[in-house]
């Protein structure tokens, strides 16, 4: 049996902090995972009967989402109509008792609500807010409905990650993911830490936009336009200023990702493909070289790979020291020896579902830090616990608020 890490018996970073959501599809929604995976006590408000919609996006029984299960993992699901006056009357009582709150609803819809900044400060001066939209809170776009691919889109994503130049005409290839509204959901949760660190005693208001968050990752490409004038173009599965680095064919139809762009990386893989001439070919000797001549040096090394099924080829890479792996699929993922030592990969019981692979916690706050508490609950799973325990309502109370549609 491995030993415990040092952290395992600390609990998790963020016990003691409370965070209300009023959030839905996946921005602001993945934040408060992130938050609520680190121990964090997140109260998602969600409308009564309806509930968030994404609890209704993909693969399902019976009703439950797979990916539900994760999505909305260790937080406390409660129902709250936020447009009667019993239901504001609710919201603010969370809010009072909420150390931050993360939304993403329209841009000026809470303030529309009775809940603009100096309001929600009124009721808890050191609150900290984060406010998720598409365009931000202010410039000529900010009231347009946007969501995370049109973050792509406008953030520069879409277009990098579109085939190389002439090879076709299908539209810009996604991703695969909504990456927009998780990259957004990552600054948000970095706004709210930063916030509760700053101590201010007035609390600190977060305006984080889809589209700049795009923006933010996107590595050189704004100051070497600025600097020269050139967009940078896709370019396929290679990096522009590094070779060899892409994905090469095998003998039983997979890939396998080759990145040996050093110099001493080069030498070692030229050795294992017994070509050691291709390391002192002066169009191969170093990476500029290798760069400009990426067509033939791949044509080369794509023949090599070729002889070999994926996993094979694999090891061989391995053994070497290079840089490498198979291209994988959720069946690698859930078999991958290093995720499931690490619990990345995990069996998880949802009472709804049965078994459910979930992924594990990022970062790492020692070993224990990863196991799920709860799986996505039902919609309105904590309404007691929260509106009868938190804020001291009686069955009575409850009991009325639900049969009149408030919560």
């Amino acid at each position: 049996m491995a030993s415990a890490q040092p952290n395992d018996a600390e609990g998790l970073p963020l016990e003691g902090l409370r965070v209300l959501e009023i959030g839905h599809y996946i921005a602001a929604p993945f934040a408060t995972r992130l938050l609520a995976d680190l121990g964090a006590e997140v109260i998602k408000i969600e409308p009564p009967v309806s509930g968030d919609p994404v609890r209704k996006w993909g693969a399902a029984e019976d009703g439950h989402t797979y990916w539900w299960s994760v999505h909305g993992r260790n937080k406390k699901c409660v129902t709250l109509d936020l447009k009667s006056e019993e239901g504001r009357a609710l919201l603010k009582d969370l809010v009072a008792q909420s150390d931050a709150l993360v939304e993403n609803l329209r841009p000026g819809q809470l303030a529309r609500l009775g809940f603009d900044d100096a309001q929600l400060h009124e009721i808890r001066r050191d609150l900290v807010i984060c406010h998720v939209s598409g365009y931000g809170l202010t410039g000529p776009l900010a009231d347009r409905a946007c969501f995370g691919a049109i973050g792509e889109a406008l953030g520069g994503l879409r277009h990098l990650s579109n085939h190389t130049p002439g090879t076709t005409d299908l539209p810009p290839v996604r991703v695969g993911i909504s990456i927009g509204d998780s990259l957004a959901g990552l600054y948000a949760a970095i706004a709210v830490l930063a916030g509760l660190w700053s101590k201010s005693p007035k609390g600190r208001v977060a305006d984080v936009a889809l589209t700049e968050s795009v923006l933010s990752v996107m590595e050189g490409v704004l100051p070497e336009y600025g600097a020269t004038g050139l967009v940078r173009e896709p370019s396929g599965g290679r990096i522009s200023t590094a070779a060899p680095t892409n994905a090469f064919p095998t003998a039983d139809g997979g890939w396998v990702l080759i990145a040996a762009n050093s110099d001493a990386l080069f030498r070692t893989l030229c050795e294992v493909m017994e070509r050691p001439d291709m390391a002192d070919d002066p169009c191969y000797r170093d990476n500029p070289a290798r760069c400009r001549n990426v067509d033939a040096l791949e044509a080369e090394i794509g023949a090599w790979t070729r002889r070999y099924d994926a996993k094979s080829l694999e090891r061989r890479l391995a053994q070497a020291d290079i840089p490498s792996s198979r291209v994988y699929t959720a069946a690698d993922i859930a078999e991958d020896e290093q995720y499931n030592a690490r619990r990345m990969v995990q069996w998880v019981d949802d009472p709804k579902l049965g078994k459910v692979l979930h992924p594990g916690t990022v970062p790492m706050f020692g070993s224990s830090s990863r196991d799920v508490r709860w799986t996505g609950p039902s919609i309105g799973a904590h309404n007691r616990d929260v509106y009868g325990g938190l804020l001291s309502l009686d069955e009575a109370q409850l009991d009325r608020l639900s049969r009149n549609g408030t919560i």
